[in-house]
């Protein structure tokens, strides 16, 4: 069986202190009203994904943090059948060193959640079935497909590495 295309890298951020999370609420675009970590689109101008993560990062919450800050925990590939535009691939970092304080912007508004109450109620329906391994220190390699609705997960699979 042949996956669809990938139509675009990205990158999300999860900034970690102690037993919090930051996460930020989407304000606008694609997964708005969602909390969700901080990161987006690879542009032509990026060197590398590393660099999206990082510009992102910044662009999105104020942070702003070293490449060698960026713990890569997870490659998620997701695919929308009735958006292709929408398939992409996720590189997945953790945070635990920056500078600056979050500050909300044009795109995000950032709040802390303690990790055993995060409110994956308001995130991405797919964010439940992994993000809970890497918050408890797996590494992983998953992807999921998501039905017409574009906000319900039809099918996934999630392997540890």
């Amino acid at each position: 069986m042949t996956l669809p295309q990938i139509s675009s890298e990205r990158t999300l951020c999860f900034i970690l202190k102690q037993n919090e999370v930051l996460l930020g609420m989407k304000k606008i675009g694609q997964g708005h009203g969602n909390y969700n970590g901080f990161g987006g689109k690879k542009t032509d101008e990026d060197k590398d994904i590393e660099a999206t993560a990082l510009r992102e990062l910044t662009e999105e919450s104020g942070l702003s943090a070293q490449r060698s800050d960026l713990e890569h925990n997870a490659t998620i590939e997701f695919y929308f059948p009735s958006k292709p535009e929408w398939n992409q691939r996720v590189r997945v970092y953790f945070v635990r060193a920056w500078h600056g304080e979050p500050r909300e912007t044009e795109e995000m508004k950032p709040e802390w959640f303690p990790l055993d109450a995060m409110p994956y109620h308001r995130m991405w329906d797919s964010d439940r079935r992994w993000l809970p391994l890497l918050l408890c220190g797996k590494k992983i390699k998953a992807g999921f497909t998501w039905k017409e609705d574009n906000k319900t997960v039809d099918t996934y699979n999630i392997e540890e590495m």
